[in-house]
């Protein structure tokens, strides 16, 4: 069964693993999650664990946060996540959760809001080749014909073209937990993760996993 927490990126460093081989990795810090719902088939049409992290001012909280969170018998939470195919006999409402939920050498997939990139031409952002450099060509960067004159005389939907890069969700998948410290909350996950420092992310059992 699934299980999930969230976390904020700290950022990058290395490790020697065991053979002496260098294993840069990413920290993660997930601390005072909390279980704020567990939503039924009964009542709402699907089986999820609603988690929240990060304590949120009672100020610049509704009714219906600060509602929501008595529930739990916590304080709203700025983040709010649902773990989908979680065990929800295994959780409590209210119920705290930390990274002691992860082991060493586990697989795990990390979801995170990319960096954002601005205003991006093809080539960069869907990985076009270039035109030739010399021999009098005018085709260098450019998206290249498209729509053709007579038919279809437009341009598709979903057509490639230059745009808005990052910023988006990205979910990476079979990451490997190097460390878990309990101590201080950390999580060190083998590679990268999406997003940027201090950025929120939700960290998974993998789906794929390969046994």
């Amino acid at each position: 069964m699934a299980k999930g927490i969230l976390g904020r990126k700290i950022g990058m460093t290395q490790l020697f693993s065991e053979e002496g081989e260098l294993v840069p990795v990413t920290v993660v810090q997930a601390d005072k999650n909390v279980v704020l719902q567990k939503k039924t088939l009964e009542n709402d049409g699907y089986e999820a664990l609603q988690i929240g992290f990060d304590d949120k001012k009672e100020s610049r909280s509704n009714k219906a946060e600060k509602g929501h969170a008595e529930k739990a018998n916590t304080t709203p939470k700025r983040y709010v996540r649902e773990i989908r195919h979680a065990d929800l006999d295994q959780y409590e409402v209210g119920q705290e959760l930390s990274v002691d939920l992860f082991e060493t050498g586990e697989k795990i997939d990390v979801t995170g809001t990319s960096k954002g990139k601005g205003f991006q031409g093809a080539i960069k952002r869907h990985n076009f080749s270039r035109g030739p450099e010399t021999h009098g060509s005018h085709f260098h960067r450019s998206s290249g014909s498209m729509g053709m004159a007579a038919t279809p005389a437009r341009v598709f939907k979903g057509t490639d073209l230059p745009g808005q890069m990052g910023g988006e969700q990205v979910t990476i998948q079979n990451l490997e937990v190097v460390k878990v410290d309990t101590e201080r909350n950390l999580l060190l996950i083998k590679g990268n993760v999406p997003g940027a420092k201090k950025s929120v992310v939700k960290i998974t059992s993998a789906i794929k996993a390969h046994e």
